[in-house]
Formats: C-alpha cells, sequence, structure tokens
C-alpha cells in the first residue's frame, strides 16, 4: 500500500461501526475475537475481517497469549494513538499515529500472564 493511500484507508476504515468498537474495545486491554465479538456485538466472522483491515494498516497488534495449562490463543491489542485531518490553504493533511510496543515489552507482558 502506498504512503499517500494509507490515510485514505485509514479513514475509511474508521467509519466503519464494528472497527471503531473492535478499536475501542482492544484500547483497554488485549483481547481475543470471541472477547472482541461478544464485546462488540458483531459475528465472530465480522471481527475476523475487521481485524484482517486493522492489523494490515497496524491499528491493531497481534500477539500470543499464552496460558498456564499450556494452551495459547491470539489477543488484539489497539495501536492507534491518534488520527489527524487537518484543512488549511484548500489542502487536507492527515496524520496517523500508532504506538509500538517493543519486544521487550512484549515479552514482560506475554511472561506475567503465565
Amino acid at each position: 500500500m502506498s504512503e499517500d493511500s494509507v490515510p485514505t484507508a485509514v479513514l475509511s476504515l474508521l467509519d466503519d461501526e464494528h472497527a471503531r468498537a473492535i478499536l475501542a474495545a482492544a484500547s483497554t486491554e488485549p483481547m481475543s475475537a470471541s472477547q472482541l465479538s461478544e464485546a462488540c456485538d458483531a459475528s465472530t466472522a465480522t471481527v475476523y475481517r475487521r481485524i484482517d483491515d486493522l492489523t494490515e494498516l497496524d491499528l491493531l497488534e497481534e500477539s500470543i497469549n499464552v496460558r498456564s495449562d499450556g494452551n495459547h490463543h491470539r489477543v488484539y491489542r489497539a495501536t492507534l494513538q491518534r488520527f489527524t485531518l487537518e484543512l488549511e490553504d484548500g489542502e487536507f493533511a492527515t496524520e496517523v499515529e500508532c504506538e509500538s510496543e517493543d519486544v521487550a515489552d512484549r515479552f514482560t507482558r506475554m511472561w506475567e500472564g503465565l
């Protein structure tokens, strides 16, 4: 995806109520697709489609949650912090600001989840 098309794709995706609900729910704590489905009152298929779209644009981050019983599942965390749209002198300017969890923080969170 070209750099110029990213803000347009983000704006289009944020127009979707399910995508916004997923981002809002996943901004409070990492959640599985089934938890997001329940929190957003959307079908699992709808949630997975939006997860694909959101992760493609780096607005949602996927990680593995390892449980003490040895089972694991994927969880998703919102990374979008800010999306700005400005109009100045007849030109639109957009900025997408996302946070990124570094490897050490991800490992610490995974370790604490055991």
